[in-house]
């Protein structure tokens, strides 16, 4: 999941509440009981929380009357309503008022379990639509309003693609955009109002990254709990996007290949056959023609998922874009940090124009948070940049050249080794070992 979720269960049956809650408990989430509507809503004034489960009938203010007050003060709550054979006129009274669902007592564990699995899912995907939204907004200069040729007609490629089904590749080195893109892209779609599910997949083990895409029963393999609902079956009537789709090994992209061909999919240690409608778009800095040409990469996963390509341009390329992506990115490093910057001060945009941004639109982020670290006056110079004050003799030795593309690249990644391993080519302990001969630290 996205985010944790928490949920209250709201009952005045003791044994109601706390069973609940220790079946919940058992599946891993963070649960709290409330006897009465009045201790639910002083819960959620306190702890906040994802999803409630309301018994229908209780003392003082009953299951209706709490919902009503619930979705005034906490309107992306999920509320569950719980009640008895006789009170299931009023639970659907409940739906039409924007209760998720009811459940009937005496409870099924299982039933419930599902449901509540059901919900939290529901939230984890609003609460990742909802962050990537923000990021779309937030980003909206880097993509929709560039000034540059190349950034335009990428934009242009995306306006043309955007309401088709076909499967689109995004490729560009890391830093340019490409899951914004792929956002941007679903939300120019007809498939806007349904899901956009993202997974990383040069991040996880093989075994992970199944589990990850095609769920699993429970019982499937050790730890595997209860059922769960990969990404390609949440992704249902929306947008997959697949990050690093050159990270996926042979096997799995031959699962993949026969889910985009029949549109079905097992969970992992299950029979059930399982009927996907999703859009898929995928992204990768890897050259996976030569990948393929090299026997790295299945030919045959390469021409289903590369129907349509989007190349995008590094940011050296297009370095017109630098000074309003800049100003952007000190705008809201101004607001987030409540500082009152003025702008850049003589030779600081000079100093932003002439480096090469090996970490592209991401690394140029970095930068300027870390130049308004910095200031303490009321405008950046150039000596807030890690590469605005160059030695007076540069060091051209092989070693120092090394050092500084290292550094470079760390800084690109926000220190994160393991991508920038992977960038660089190298194994971690490679890695590792040569940061510690530079003398290189995370900051």
């Amino acid at each position: 999941m996205t985010a944790p979720v928490r949920i209250l269960v709201v009952d005045d049956e003791p044994h109601v509440r706390n069973s609940l809650a220790a079946w919940f408990r058992e599946d891993g989430y963070d649960v709290s009981v409330a006897e009465s509507g009045r201790d639910a809503l002083a819960t959620l004034a306190r702890e906040g929380t994802n999803i409630l489960l309301v018994d229908i009938k209780m003392p003082g203010m009953d299951g209706l009357e709490l919902q009503r007050k619930v979705r005034e003060l906490a309107p992306d709550a999920t509320v569950i309503i719980m009640t008895a054979y006789a009170s299931v006129e009023t639970a659907v009274q409940a739906l039409k008022e924007g209760a998720y669902d009811y459940i009937v007592k005496p409870f099924d564990p299982e039933a419930v379990s599902r449901l509540v699995r059901k919900a939290a899912e529901r939230y984890s995907l609003l609460a990742e639509n909802r962050a990537l939204r923000e990021r779309l907004a937030d980003a909206s200069p880097a993509l929709v309003t560039s000034g540059s040729p190349a950034m335009a007609r990428v934009i242009e490629l995306v306006d043309q693609v955007a309401p088709t089904d076909t499967n689109v590749l995004i490729t560009g080195e890391s830093g340019t955009g490409k899951e914004l893109v792929a956002h941007l892209m679903h939300a120019r779609s007809t498939r806007r109002f349904g899901p956009f599910v993202v997974e990383n997949c040069g991040a996880l083990a093989e075994g992970v990254l199944e589990s990850e895409l095609f769920g699993h029963e429970r019982g499937a393999f050790t730890g595997a709990v209860g059922r769960h609902r990969g990404k390609l079956e949440m992704a249902d009537e929306g947008t997959l996007f697949l990050d690093e789709i050159g990270d996926v090994p042979s096997r799995v992209q031959v699962d993949l290949l026969r889910v985009l061909q029949e549109r079905t999919l097992k969970r992992v240690g299950g029979n059930e056959t399982i009927r996907v409608d999703f859009r898929l778009v995928t992204a990768t800095h890897r050259d996976l023609e030569a990948e393929v040409a090299a026997g790295r990469f299945r030919d045959d996963f390469f021409f289903r998922i590369n129907v349509f390509q989007i190349a995008l341009p590094p940011l050296r390329e297009r370095t017109e874009d630098i000074p309003a992506l800049a100003e952007h990115f000190l705008a809201r490093f101004a607001t987030q940090m409540n500082r009152r910057i003025a702008g850049f001060a003589p030779g600081a945009m000079d100093a932003l124009l002439a480096y090469p941004w090996p970490g592209n639109v991401r690394e140029l982020a970095n930068a300027i948070e870390r130049a308004m670290v910095l200031c303490r006056g009321d405008r950046i110079e150039a000596s807030h940049f890690p590469f605005g004050a160059p030695p007076v003799a540069a060091d051209r030795s092989l070693v120092a050249v090394e050092a500084a593309h290292i550094r470079q690249v760390l800084a690109a990644c926000s220190f994160n080794v393991a991508q920038a391993a992977r960038e660089l080519d190298i194994d971690r302990v490679t890695l590792y070992n040569k940061m510690k001969k530079y003398g290189i630290e995370r900051p």
